[in-house]
């Protein structure tokens, strides 16, 4: 199915909840989206079920999930599965296209790999500043393309870095990775406006952060001031 019909199908076809994912600390429900003549697998997290969480407390998570697509696409990552905000049987929330994963790969083993997708996302982590890079919020696809999930713990203003993706720390960062973090910096000094879904000290930190990284040309380091890997890390 081509994007922009998948993109359609998810912001008006029928969203049926057909069961939840239990280990989700906040609502995360699947389900499908269909019309007349198709359907697709998708995720559904109404704002209604998202817990309050002490260290963000402006926006809701769901926004922070959608504006995580957005500069996906935007910088030419490609790294986050098609996200819409929708009403739905529960409210308000954000729907996400269900990625299957290659059953083949070990996650357990994979995420410390050399892998170039795996370098792109821990990038995309740093500018997004991820507090939650889980192994098992790594999706490879049996296409061979790589996604991530569970973008709602993102964008704050202070620096929280929380990743499995450490392999690559202090490394230099390529011409080619410059030039994507410099696009990136220009849209957002341009026109490309996330405010409806950041705070307006969220979008600044989000400028400083891809600023920091052009000017320094390398990958991030662990921080000593905080907890620089999830937990659980799976």
């Amino acid at each position: 199915m081509a994007i922009d019909d998948k993109k359609k199908l998810l912001l008006s076809g029928q969203l049926r909840v057909t069961g939840r994912i239990i280990d989700a600390s906040n609502a995360t429900l699947y389900a499908t989206v269909s019309d007349e003549s198709t359907s697709m697998t998708c995720i559904y997290k109404p704002i209604a079920g998202e817990r309050p969480l002490w260290d963000f407390p402006d926006g809701g998570l769901a926004n922070r999930e959608y504006a995580a697509y957005l500069v996906s696409e935007a910088m030419g990552f490609g790294l986050v599965p098609l996200t819409v905000l929708r009403d739905g049987p529960y409210g308000f929330g954000m729907v996400q296209e269900w990625i299957e994963i290659d059953e083949n790969i070990d996650l357990a083993k994979f995420f410390s790999t050399d892998s170039p997708a795996l370098r792109a996302m821990a990038i995309f982590d740093a500018v997004i500043n991820n507090t939650d890079r889980k192994i098992g919020h790594l999706l490879p696809s049996p296409e061979g393309d790589l996604f991530g999930c569970d973008h709602g713990v993102t964008f704050h203003s202070e620096d929280k870095l929380r990743t499995v993706l450490w392999q690559w720390a202090g490394q230099k960062l390529s011409a080619s990775e410059l030039n994507q973090l410099k696009s990136g910096l220009e849209l957002l000094n341009g026109e490309y406006d996330l405010s409806s879904y950041l705070t307006r000290s969220e979008i600044e930190a989000l400028k400083r952060r891809l600023h920091r990284l052009v000017s320094t040309a390398v990958m991030p380091i662990p921080s000593p001031n905080w907890p620089p890997v999830p937990w659980p890390a799976f």
